[in-house]
């Protein structure tokens, strides 16, 4: 196989959404738009740039309409935004995002700490937003996070069943697209193969994508896992920016530049230019000055093999 008919990769970046959330401080919205425009000139093409949230609530997202109009600039982008429930989304779809993400739970503690409501109260709000987008005759795509999917810091274990029957009232309420999300980094590559395979024998090609947390070191291995499983659509931030509130301390998202470096090593074709992510991921630190940073191809560099290892595997 040429390098040019290698399998495709969609590497979705989140670090303007997932990963400033988190952040006690505010990126200006001129270096969020400098961020996707930078970003995208890498390669990128998928962005999940906001959420439509009260801005009291996390200022941080104060600019959501703002940064997707300029986003929406970029030629062949798609921008997609997370609203947690119906007001959101419907600033989301006049903002005309692409794709509207909406949290769902399988863990019933996380959900009411997360968005203060139960899971079947979300598969509710799932369905409005589902009628919202149809009335509206807008081409918003509605994609659910099914977070906490493989374990909860507050729960604990969360059931594979759970998750399966979760899935599948998801697709019943209006969903076009699902992930599993390793929220707070408990998953390992058995339990990934195991539980995508679950799902995908329930909802078919539904099941689209994946959202891993490196907080225990095996990010990548639950991609790896994931790919065998058929998944070729990942999350992933920036710098490893990221977290989530319910797991104090924990370090968040798998790396862009990481994730970008081992798919293309392993054959795959990303579309990205992994110096020009990696110059990238340096400017980061210097729009958020003394954050930590998270991902390792950055620090330790690209091995001198790197521009074989992809047409040698494909």
């Amino acid at each position: 196989m040429t390098a040019s008919r290698r399998e495709k990769v969609e590497v979705v970046e989140v670090g303007l959404r997932d990963g400033l959330q988190m952040l006690d401080r505010l990126l200006p919205t001129k270096d969020k738009i400098a961020w996707i425009n930078v970003e995208h000139a890498c390669g990128v093409r998928r962005f999940e740039v906001a959420s439509f949230v009260p801005p009291k609530l996390m200022p941080q997202m104060a600019d959501a309409a703002e940064v997707v109009a300029a986003a929406k600039r970029l030629p062949n982008i798609s921008v997609t935004a997370l609203a947690p429930n119906l007001k959101g989304a419907a600033a989301a779809i006049d903002a005309a995002v692409d794709a509207i993400i909406i949290p769902i739970s399988a863990s019933e503690a996380h959900s009411l700490a997360n968005v203060k409501r139960t899971t079947a109260q979300m598969i509710a709000q799932l369905a409005e937003i589902r009628r919202l987008c149809d009335e509206r005759g807008r081409s918003v795509r509605i994609h659910v996070g099914l977070a906490t999917a493989f374990g909860c810091t507050i729960q604990g274990e969360v059931r594979e069943e759970t998750v399966v029957h979760l899935a599948q009232a998801c697709v019943d309420a209006g969903a076009d697209r699902i992930a599993l999300a390793d929220t707070v980094g408990y998953a390992n590559p058995a339990q990934v193969r195991r539980l995508f395979g679950k799902v995908r024998a329930k909802v078919g090609d539904r099941l689209h994508a994946a959202h891993f947390h490196d907080t225990r070191g095996t990010g990548l291995a639950n991609v790896v896992a994931a790919l065998d499983e058929g998944i070729r659509s990942f999350d992933a931030s920036l710098g490893g920016l990221g977290g989530c509130p319910h797991a104090p301390g924990a370090s968040g998202n798998i790396a862009t530049e990481d994730l970008v470096f081992m798919l293309e090593a392993m054959g795959f074709d990303t579309g990205i230019n992994l110096a020009r992510l990696i110059d990238t991921q340096r400017r980061l630190a210097q729009w958020l000055p003394g954050q930590a940073l998270y991902g390792k191809i950055a620090a330790a560099g690209v091995p001198k093999t790197y521009s074989t290892q992809a047409h040698a595997a494909a």
